[in-house]
């Protein structure tokens, strides 16, 4: 994969697969991109590692985040 990507060849069907792959042996992977847009888009509610619960964030009409 380093040898194709290097030389430009595209191998889209091998990258897939191996990300798939590495996304089944991760213990837990970085979702934080995805939940911050579900919760953005449609008002979901999600949960965080560092604490129980379950969050939702309000947000501001210029997109930024407004304070509980």
């Amino acid at each position: 994969m380093i040898t194709a990507t290097e030389l430009g060849i595209p191998a889209p069907g091998f990258a897939t697969a191996l990300a798939y792959y590495d996304g089944l042996r991760a213990e837990r992977l970085p979702a934080a991109l995805t939940q911050a847009q579900r919760d953005f888009f449609g008002a979901h509610t999600y949960r965080r590692t560092d604490r129980d619960g379950t969050f939702h964030t309000l947000w501001g009409g210029d997109r930024s985040e407004v304070p509980a």
